[in-house]
This record gives structure tokens, sequence and C-alpha cells, in this order.
């Protein structure tokens, strides 16, 4: 009786073309996700002149559309971990291309944070579900890279969103912003019904559609013996109760609290810098327009970040890449409020800010995959985002307040710098207890494969 391990077969293999295909599926979902989280951010100045509103009017549309993508993630996570990855973010792609279309019908700020809610809704599911996806096809010696490549995605769509922003709304105004964010998704949406596989760990672990996972093997290594008594084993058992609590069992009970507690703070300060340095940096006297490029900047820093650090993560490991670039982070943030008054040295600080920050955010959404076993994984991953994403809320809410007390640009930032340092302590302690995992292969609950038993 021959017995192949579905991981095994995934972990040493070639990158071929059906891995490549997901990667850049996954890919692509992150880049939508990037320009409709980021699009709200962009035509804020626009959305200010045209409705004749204060700016502290909008920090509560900001954080429903992060609220929406809470509640999206902590259900969408374990959702997808009881039907399927594939499902998950092809519905997601779908109901996306809705809410973006009526948002842009919005005619008052209730509507436009009731729209915003429902479209972070949808986007909520993606992040977690497509990184989890993007792994679980590659190989292990490039898996956090490729993970990585697909969560820069999100940032690339980003700073996609500034350019798209600064071409449509001088010519078409904003509404122009949220119909092309709607046209995005329908169409991948569709391309993925056809193009996008379930993931194989899944499947097997599920027992479900195994003679397909038998041919898609063979796809990804050719040479591999598939006989008619070829049994297929998984990494993973079956989750044994409700997907969350399994989240705080073994090695995971004390790494998932300190995994959330990351994503939160780095998340507060993410959102915060993404939604309001466009007002900040016009505040400090530049046009409009440079001011947009300038949060653009901050997109690009960490798309270049984003690629740097998971090549840094495949050799390195976790542990010194984040707490060198958590460090770093803390202090790019706190000088941007020293160095605003001169657009180019600004822009420079923003780049770095961008790199350590929302790189940095990236690492964190391919360890928290990397970490969680396949039954409760996008669960383990949506939680981390979704807790995650209640920073996110809190960043721009705050902002929006300081502001309103009328706090300097300086002291602005340097409380904007504080998350960034206790993200730092919440790294080195997890780093310190051996809860990191040195490898892409190495997560929290290893155990032998697990022979499939067929459901179909």
């Amino acid at each position: 009786m021959n017995t192949v391990s579905v991981s095994d077969v995934i972990g040493r293999s070639r990158l071929g073309g059906l891995q490549l295909r997901v990667v850049a599926l996954c890919t692509l979902c992150m880049i939508v996700d990037g320009f409709d989280v980021q699009a709200m951010g962009y035509v804020a100045p626009a959305i200010i002149g045209d409705w004749g509103i204060q700016k502290a009017d909008l920090g509560t549309v900001f954080g429903a559309a992060l609220l929406g993508m809470t509640l999206g993630a902590l259900v969408m996570g374990m959702v997808a971990d009881r039907f399927g990855r594939r499902p998950v973010l092809i519905a997601a792609m779908l109901c996306l291309a809705l809410t973006s279309f009526a948002t842009a019908q919005a005619a008052s700020v209730e509507e436009l944070r009731w729209m915003r809610f429902l479209t972070g809704l949808c986007m909520g599911a993606i992040v977690p579900n497509a990184v989890a996806l993007a792994g679980e096809f590659s190989p292990a010696r490039v898996r956090i890279t490729l993970m990585m490549v697909a969560s820069s995605g999100f940032i690339l769509g980003g700073a996609l969103g500034g350019v798209v922003a600064g071409l449509l709304i001088p010519a078409y105004g904003w509404h122009a912003v949220f119909l092309a964010g709607a046209a995005a998704p329908l169409l991948l949406g569709v391309a993925m019904l056809a193009l996008l596989p379930e993931s194989l760990q899944y499947l097997t672990v599920r027992g479900r559609k195994l003679e397909q996972v038998r041919r898609w093997l063979v796809r990804i290594e050719p040479d591999l013996t598939m006989r008619d008594d070829t049994i297929l084993a998984a990494a993973d058992r079956p989750a044994r109760g409700a997907p969350i609590l399994e989240l705080f069992r073994g090695t995971m009970a004390v790494a998932t609290p300190l995994l959330w507690l990351l994503n939160f703070m780095n998340l507060l300060a993410a959102y915060f810098l993404a939604n309001w340095l466009p007002v900040i940096m016009t505040e400090a006297g530049h046009p409009a327009s440079a001011a947009v490029m300038v949060g653009t900047i901050f997109w690009v820093g960490g798309l270049v970040g984003n690629l740097l650090l998971g090549w840094l993560v495949d050799r390195h490991g976790f542990g010194p890449t984040l707490a060198i670039n958590l460090l770093a982070g803390a202090l790019g943030v706190a000088l941007i409020g020293q160095v605003s008054g001169s657009l180019g040295i600004a822009g420079v600080v923003i780049a770095v800010a961008g790199f350590c920050i929302l790189g940095g955010q990236s690492a964190l959404n391919a360890l928290a995959a990397a970490f969680y076993p396949t039954p409760v994984r996008s669960t383990g991953a949506g939680w981390a985002l979704g807790i995650g994403r209640l920073g996110s809320i809190f960043g721009p809410v705050i902002g929006g307040e300081l502001m309103r007390l009328n706090w300097s640009t300086a002291d602005l930032l340097v409380v904007a710098a504080i998350p960034c340092l206790i993200a730092l302590a919440g790294n080195l302690l997890l780093w310190a207890l051996g809860r990191l995992p040195r490898t892409a292969g190495s997560t929290a609950g290893a155990l032998p494969p697990q022979p499939a038993r067929s459901r179909t």
C-alpha cells in the first residue's frame, strides 16, 4: 500500500504552473483588497470639499469600514475552515463588486458609513484566505516569500489607489474611484470561478475530492507514483471542536494572544498613517495633489519592505527580522512629524515607515498562516487579523479626535510610534518563548501524517 503525504509533495516540489496560477490569483485578490481599503483615504479630501463637511466627520466612515473588516475576518476565517478557501474568496470578490458600486452612489456621510461597513465585511474575508491558500500551494523553501509576494498585492493595490485617484478625481470626481473598485473584483471573481483550485491540504484533511487531489499532485510532481491503492495523508487532524477553541490548545495557547497583540498594535499605527497622512501633509502646507502622492509613497515603501522581508524571513526566521523591523518602524513614524515641512525629506521617512509597518504587517499575516495547522489556518489567521483590525479602527478614530483637539503634527506622530514599540515587545516575548516558527513548515500543531478519509 502506497501512502503519499500531500504536504510533503508540495513542500519539496519545484514551483510549477498550477502553483504560480494560485499565487497570481491570490495576489490579484490582495491588489483588489488594498485598492478598496485605501480608496476612502484618497478620496477623503475631495469628499470634504464636495460636501462641505469637517475632516473629523470622516473618522467614523474610516472606522465603519474597518469594523466591517474586523467582523469579516473573524467570521469568514471560520467559514473558510468549514467550507473551503476557494468559495469564500470568490464570494468575497463578487460581493465586494456590489458594495463598491453602491458606495459610489452615496449622498451623505451616513450612507457612506453604511456602504463602507458592508464593503469591509467583504474585504475582511480576503487577506487570511488568500495568504493561507498561497502558502498551501507553495514549496517549503520559498513559502514565506511567496505568501508575502501575495500579500504585496495589498500594498500594491493601495499604491495603485493613489495613482488611480489622482487621475480619476480631477476628471470624473471621487465617485469614479469606487466604480473602478467595483469593476476589478467583478472581473476577478468570474475568472476565479474557472481558474482557482481549492487547497489540497484542506481537501485531504476534509476527505473531499480526493481523486482531484491526486490529479493535481501529479501536475505538481510529474514523477510522483500514484496507484489505485495510494492513500493520501494530511499533516494535520481535523479540528476536534469549535475552531476558535482550537487556537488555545498546546503551544498555540500562549502564542495566540501574543499574535493578536502584534497585529492590533501594528495595524493601529498602519491605519492611523494610511488614513490621515494626506490630511497631515496638506495641513503642513503642501498642495493636495502632493499630499496624495506622499500617501502613495507610504504604500510603495511597504511594497518594497514586503518583498525584502519575505526573503529575510525565509533565511533568518521571524524573530530577528520582525524585531529589527518593528524598532525601525517606531523610529520612522516618530520622525515624520519632525520633517513634515520638507516634502522631499518627509517622503523618504514616510517610505521607511511604510517599509517597516506595511511590510511588517504582511510578515505578521504570513506568520499566522505558517504558525497554525491546516484545519484552523484560516480561523487562526482570520482572528489574528480580525483582532488586529480593532487596532485599525481605533487608529483613524483616535487620529481624528486628536486633530479635533488641535494636537501638533509632531505630537500626533510620536503617539503613533508607541504601538510599534508595544508590538516589538510582543515579538521579543514570542521569540524568547520559542513560539515563532523558524521555517514555513514548522506549525504549532505539527502531527504525524494522517490518512485521508473520503467524504465525497
